[in-house]
């Protein structure tokens, strides 16, 4: 059975709180983009490194590989855990 895209967007994605969400980390996007941190087609993502879009500071934020930062499973209670290397 295909996927519904529009019943997906009605219910999750069209709401009021995912729509801030995705705007907040357009924004983090747009700001990398025009500081250099990231390019177009780099395969990279901004990370938000306390799981919270809305949170745009400038010391949450970090580029990293599409897959690291989609690696993490998507449930409320399971967060970010993303192995971070010992310096």
């Amino acid at each position: 059975m295909p996927r519904n895209y529009k019943k997906e967007y009605k219910n999750y994605q069209g709401t009021t709180t995912q729509k801030k969400r995705r705007a907040s980390r357009n924004t983090a996007r747009n700001r990398a983009l025009a500081k250099g941190t990231v390019k177009k087609g780099d395969n990279k993502d901004i990370d938000h490194k306390d799981g919270n879009p809305r949170n745009n500071k400038k010391s949450n934020l970090r580029a990293i590989s599409k897959s690291k930062n989609r690696s993490f499973p998507r449930t409320k209670t399971a967060g970010k855990k993303i192995k971070r290397r010992k310096r």
